[in-house]
C-alpha cells in the first residue's frame, strides 16, 4: 500500500512537474543538466521558504523601528514634563523664598516698632511715675499749709481776744502797738499762704488735665498695640505651618529635630531675650506676654529654618535634567534612590549642609561622595566624572561637590542620588516634594 501511494504521488509530481533538461552549451562541447521533478519541487519550496522569511523578517524590523520611534516620542514627551515641572517647581521655590524674605523684613520692622514702643511706655511710666510724687508733694504741702493757715487764724483770733481784754483792763501804747504788729504780720503771712494755695490748687487742676491726657494717649497705644500684635501673631502663624508640614511629610519626628538643634545652635544665633515691659520685675502684663509669646514662636521658625539647613530639603541638580528612574524595585532588584540624567559635567550640590564621610571610588558606584548631616541623616551621589571636596570637609546646602558622570555601574551618563535614615534608604522624593511649598 505505501510504495502504490509513493507512486501515485510520483506521478502526480511528474505530470505537474515534468523532468526538464538544462543545456548549457560552450565552444566544444554541450552538457545539460537534468532537473527531475524533485528536484524543482525542492527548488520551489527553497525560493518560497526564502521570501516568508525575508517577508516576516521586514516586518519585524518594520515593526520595531515604529517601536523605537513611539519610545523615542515618549521619552521626548516624558523629559519635556519633566523639565516644565522643574521649571514649574523652581518658579514656586523663588516665589516662596521673596514671601520669606518679605516676611522677615516685615518681622524685622515689626521687631523695630515693638522695641520702639516699649521706650516710649517706659518713658510715659516716668512721667507718669515724677507727676504721681508731685502731686503727692503739693497736695502734702496744701495741707501743711491749709493747717498752718488754721493755726494762724486762730493765734490771730487769740490775739485779739487778748488786746481786747487788756484794752478794756489796762490801756497800754507800746503792748498795743506790738499786737498791731503782729496781727499785720499774721495777716500779710495769711495772703501769702491764700495765694499759695490758689496756686497749688491751679497746679494740681493742671496735673489732672495732663494725666488724663496721658492715659488717653496710654489707651491709643495699647489699641495700636493690639492691631501690630494681631498682625505679628498671624504672619509668625501662616510663615510656621508650612515649616511644620514640611517636617511632617519628610517623616522626621518634629519634635526631637526641634529638640536636637535647640539643644545647640552651632553658631547660627541665638534664642531670641523676651522683653521686659514692667520697672519692678513684677508680674507681665498682657502686651508683654503677647510680645514674649511672638519671640516665642520668632525662635521656633529660627529653630525651623536651621534644622531645615541640615535635613537634604533640595535638588542635588540645579540645571536642566531629567528622572530616569525612582526609588523601589527594578529589574527584580532594590533600586535605593532616585536617578537624574543630564549632560556629562553637570554641576551636582549637596542638598543640606553636613559633613563628607567618603570621597572615592566604590565598587558598582563609581566615583562616590557621601554626607553625613545631623538627625542620622546621610546622603548619597554616585557615578561622578568628577568629585570636588575631600573625607572631613564640611559642606553646606548649595556647595558643589562634584560634576555627573558615568563611572561604575551605570548603562549612561546620570546622578545615582540617595537618603538614607539611620543607615536604611528613605525615598529622596519625599524630601524634595516636601519642600516644594517652602523653598
Amino acid at each position: 500500500m505505501p510504495s502504490a501511494l509513493i507512486h501515485k504521488l510520483h506521478v502526480a509530481l511528474e505530470r505537474r512537474l515534468p523532468e526538464r533538461r538544462l543545456f548549457l552549451r560552450s565552444d566544444t562541447e554541450t552538457r545539460f543538466i537534468r532537473l527531475r521533478s524533485g528536484t524543482q519541487l525542492a527548488a520551489i519550496v527553497g525560493v518560497v521558504g526564502l521570501g516568508s522569511w525575508t517577508l516576516v523578517a521586514t516586518s519585524i524590523l518594520l515593526m520595531g523601528s515604529l517601536s523605537a520611534g513611539d519610545l523615542r516620542d515618549q521619552v521626548k514627551r516624558d523629559q519635556y514634563l519633566y523639565e516644565a515641572r522643574l521649571n514649574k517647581l523652581s518658579a514656586e521655590r523663588d516665589q516662596r523664598l521673596e514671601e520669606a524674605a518679605r516676611a522677615h523684613r516685615r518681622f524685622t520692622t515689626a521687631l523695630q516698632e515693638i522695641s520702639d514702643m516699649q521706650t516710649a511706655l517706659l518713658e510715659s511710666e516716668n512721667r507718669r511715675r515724677e507727676l504721681e510724687t508731685g502731686t503727692e508733694v503739693i497736695q502734702s504741702t496744701l495741707r501743711n499749709t491749709i493747717q498752718e493757715r488754721d493755726e494762724a487764724r486762730r493765734a490771730t483770733t487769740e490775739v485779739l481776744a487778748t488786746l481786747e481784754e487788756r484794752q478794756v483792763a489796762e490801756p497800754d501804747t507800746a503792748r498795743l502797738e506790738d499786737v498791731e504788729t503782729t496781727v499785720s504780720f499774721l495777716s500779710e503771712a495769711l495772703r501769702d499762704t491764700a495765694q499759695e494755695r490758689d496756686h497749688m490748687e491751679a497746679y494740681a487742676s493742671d496735673a489732672d488735665v495732663f494725666i488724663d491726657e496721658l492715659m488717653l494717649e496710654a489707651k491709643l497705644r495699647e489699641q495700636r498695640n493690639d492691631k501690630i500684635f494681631s498682625k505679628l501673631e498671624e504672619a509668625v502663624t501662616v510663615s510656621i505651618e508650612p515649616m511644620n508640614k514640611m517636617f511632617a511629610a519628610s517623616g522626621l519626628s518634629v519634635d526631637s529635630v526641634l529638640k536636637q538643634v535647640r539643644s545647640g545652635y552651632s553658631g547660627q544665633g541665638g534664642p531670641l531675650t523676651p522683653l521686659q515691659f514692667n520697672l519692678d520685675n513684677e508680674t507681665p502684663d498682657a502686651d508683654g506676654l503677647r510680645a514674649n509669646n511672638i519671640l516665642k514662636k520668632l525662635d521656633e521658625m529660627n529653630i525651623y529654618r536651621i534644622a531645615a539647613q541640615k535635613a537634604p530639603f533640595d535638588v542635588p541638580v540645579k540645571g536642566a535634567f531629567r528622572f530616569t528612574s525612582g526609588f523601589g524595585p527594578r529589574w527584580g532588584r532594590m533600586h535605593n534612590g532616585t536617578d537624574f540624567a543630564a549632560s556629562y559635567g553637570t554641576p551636582i550640590y549637596s542638598t543640606a549642609d553636613g559633613v563628607v564621610i567618603h570621597a572615592g571610588w566604590l565598587s558598582g558606584y563609581g566615583r562616590l561622595v557621601k554626607i553625613q548631616h545631623e538627625f542620622g541623616i546621610e546622603t548619597r551621589y554616585a557615578h561622578m566624572a568628577k568629585i570636588r571636596v575631600t573625607k572631613g570637609q564640611r559642606v553646606s546646602r548649595g556647595d558643589r561637590i562634584g560634576d555627573m558622570g558615568n563611572s561604575g555601574r551605570s548603562t549612561g551618563t546620570h546622578l545615582h542620588y540617595e537618603v538614607r535614615v539611620q543607615g536604611t534608604p528613605v525615598n529622596p522624593m519625599k524630601y524634595i516634594k516636601a519642600a516644594r511649598d517652602v523653598f
